[in-house]
């Protein structure tokens, strides 16, 4: 279990900017109706109506599969219909912290890359801005991310549309 802990924590499973600092320090909780572990092949199989928490952040799936790589890099496959996540980022500039939500048939998070893939139906919101598309890359390292239609296709790619909702943010006031 601690393994998969240390997968979500470490790469913060969902958030295109960072998440909440805090949330590294604190206990994960992970339920689920079955799991299985196979320690020879480094992999571990969390089935049923599964929910990890830690601190802010929370994953909702049917099934998380994580294995661990020999240098002790995690590498976990969510599966769902969808997937869902929600996490609260770092307070700013004297104002709350952001919640970014997101969901996805696939979730695959790289551990050892600091990187998150979305497939089939991805969306991620934060704020009140939303990204919709068939794939969305988060690289937690650079906060960069793009949305396509499919992976390895450009994100204006014929056969499918990326869509956005980008709400104006307000002006700061005057004195």
């Amino acid at each position: 279990m601690r393994l998969l802990a240390a997968l979500l924590i470490g790469s913060a499973l969902c958030s295109p900017a960072s998440a909440e600092k805090a949330d590294k320090d604190k206990p994960t909780n992970i339920e689920a109706d079955r799991m299985s572990s196979d320690d020879a092949r480094r992999m571990s199989i969390f089935e049923g109506n599964v929910v990890l928490s830690n601190g802010t952040m929370m994953v909702r799936a049917d099934r998380i599969v994580v294995r661990q790589d020999a240098d002790g890099f995690q590498f976990a496959t969510a599966y769902g219909k969808p997937v869902q996540f929600r996490q609260k980022g770092d307070a700013k500039g004297g104002k709350e912290g952001i919640w970014t939500e997101g969901e996805a048939q696939r979730i695959e998070v790289d551990g050892r890359n600091e990187r998150i893939e979305l497939f089939e139906r991805a969306r991620v919101s934060r704020d009140q801005d939303v990204v919709n598309g068939e794939y969305i890359f988060l690289d937690q390292r650079t906060e960069f991310f793009s949305v396509s239609a499919a992976k390895g296709t450009a994100p204006a790619a014929p056969g499918g549309r990326v869509k956005a909702v980008i709400q104006p943010k307000s002006k700061p006031e005057a004195k």
